[in-house]
């Protein structure tokens, strides 16, 4: 199908919006190559005569039955406003902070406690396959846990985002899993002493960011490491990647000793 067709009358798009980002407008009439112009009838009525070229047409909007989906790969088209569009819906109106997009875990961080990371929670999300229930860290978890105790390899979650988004609450969810599903001796505060190392590591390279008082300026790297009996037995946490950007020293005109960098690195501010 040529792209010319997709934008026929009565289809949707997303527009740029200085307020809102995105804003959805209907096609009022088909759009033919070479056309300059697309005619878009908004949301409250008002018409609109967006310019545009054949390498910008806006992009096309989802229709509303696959507004929601659980997976971003399941829509009809992905882009940002309909990535975005689907993370609200779900989020505002659904009150589901989950989403899959593929084997990632799309996570909006409601800056507020909810009641799905009980111990029932965990039980149901154990032993079921990746998407054969809502999208939940447990199920990222019980992925993993099911991969290394299978085929005996070692497995790694990734968790990533900007600061405030829920990082270090996410891993520590993780972690909790984990101490249950492998009934280990220690699973009533195994990610209680795994984090409480956090306030050591914490105390150097950290900074002050407009989401999180306490911004962690380095990436860290727990290991989790299990018996044969695939339960936990100890962990082990690294930190890598140091902003030194951040790193706050005083100018000399001379070259600094070594032990006088190293102690400026270990007091930034």
């Amino acid at each position: 199908m040529a792209v010319a067709e997709l934008y026929a009358q009565y289809n949707r798009v997303w527009i740029p919006d200085p307020e809102e980002v995105w804003k959805s407008a209907e096609i009022a009439k088909d759009y033919r190559a070479g056309d300059r112009v697309l005619r878009l009838l908004l949301e409250d009525g008002m018409e609109l005569e967006y310019p545009v070229d054949p390498g910008s047409l806006p992009p096309l909007r989802n229709p509303d039955i696959l507004v929601g989906e659980n997976d971003l790969t399941a829509l009809s088209y992905l882009h940002e406003p309909a990535v975005l569009h689907n993370l609200r819906i779900r989020f505002a109106e659904s009150k589901l902070i989950y989403t899959y997009s593929g084997i990632i875990l799309v996570a909006m961080n409601p800056y507020k406690q909810l009641p799905i990371y009980g111990d029932a929670i965990i039980h149901a999300y154990s032993g079921q396959n990746m998407g054969d229930m809502d999208p939940h860290i447990f199920a990222v978890a019980e992925e993993a846990y099911k991969q290394m105790a299978r085929n005996n390899r070692n497995q790694s979650i990734i968790v990533s985002g900007e600061s405030g988004a829920g990082k270090t609450v996410s891993a520590r969810y993780a972690m909790r899993y984990f101490a249950t599903v492998s009934k280990s001796s220690s699973n009533a505060h195994v990610e209680d002493k795994v984090l409480a190392s956090n306030p050591i590591t914490e105390a150097v390279g950290n900074a002050k960011t407009t989401r999180n008082d306490n911004s962690s300026r380095f990436g860290k790297y727990t290991e989790i490491s299990f018996d044969e009996r695939n339960q936990i037995i100890g962990a082990n946490m690294r930190t890598y990647l140091l902003e030194k950007s951040r790193v706050v020293f005083q100018v000399m005109s001379s070259i600094p000793s070594t032990s006088w960098w190293l102690t400026t690195i270990c007091g930034e501010i």
